[in-house]
This record gives structure tokens, sequence and C-alpha cells, in this order.
């Protein structure tokens, strides 16, 4: 009898959990692929193709750049004892590969934009400023500083 009970609290269990998946795929839906929602001409995709074909070396050995000084920097911090002259100077060549990659990236963007019609520009506009809600929805919210009364005393 508790075999039978068990099995039957089991399938119970298993139909359950999957009609709350079969509802969960309902409620979302496929978003759309942000590169069709910018409807490019075939024109257009081959010159966006070519563009990052003409940068793919340079953007590999600025990538690259960025992994290697992430990785001298955390060996610094990971040295006993830890020298903070070293610590600085990994921290300047992980922010010059840095902004080698955002400079890379923007200008890769501007040559893009330039191969844009307005409606798509405004397209791609709106498709940033979804990304970037969906990027600070993920992120966690700061937690408040607890007021100090002895640094900052109440005002009268």
């Amino acid at each position: 009898m508790t075999s039978r009970a068990s099995m039957l609290l089991l399938t119970v269990a298993l139909f359950i959990t999957g009609a709350s998946l079969v509802h969960a795929q309902e409620l979302t839906q496929p978003t759309p692929d942000p590169i069709e929602q910018l409807r490019l001409t075939p024109e257009q995709r081959q010159r966006v193709r070519m563009i990052f074909e003409e940068n793919k070396d340079e953007r590999q050995s600025i990538n690259r750049r960025v992994r290697e000084a992430n990785v001298a920097l955390d060996q610094a911090l990971d040295t006993e004892p830890t020298d903070e002259a070293v610590i600085d100077q990994r921290l300047k060549e992980l922010a010059t590969a840095q902004a080698a990659q955002m400079r890379m990236r923007i200008y890769t963007e501007l040559k893009i934009r330039r191969e844009l019609r307005p409606e798509q520009i405004a397209i791609l506009r709106r498709l940033r400023l979804q990304a970037r809600d969906f990027i600070g929805a993920q992120r966690p919210t700061p937690l408040r500083p607890r007021a100090n009364p002895r640094r900052n005393p109440p005002q009268p």
C-alpha cells in the first residue's frame, strides 16, 4: 500500500511539475532576433560582415590583451606579500587594454551606423536602451549606507 501511495504521489508531483513548465513556456514569448529587427538588406549584411572581418585580427589581439591583463592582475593580488606598485602597474595595463577594447567597439559601431538608414538607427538605439535596461535589472541594487551620527549629525 505504501509503494502504491508513493507511486501516486510521485505521479501527481511529476504531473504538477510538467504542467507548471508548460505554463511557464506559454508565458514567455520568444524574443525576436535583434539583427532581424534591423531588416538589413543583403548589401548591408555583406558590408557589416566586411567591417567585422577587417577588424578581426586587431579585435582578437585586443581581447587577448584584456584577458592577459586580468590574469596578471589576479596573480599580483594573489602574491604574498602584496606589492602595491605591481598592482598599480597591472591596473594601468588592464585599463589601457580595456580602453583599446572600448575604442574598437565604438569605432566598429560607428562604421556600421554609417551603413544604416535612419529608421534602422532608431531601431538600433531602441535595442541598445532595452539591453541597458535588461543589464541594469540584472545588477543587484546597492545598499544604502547607514546614517552615522558621528559623521553626519542630524540637522536642526
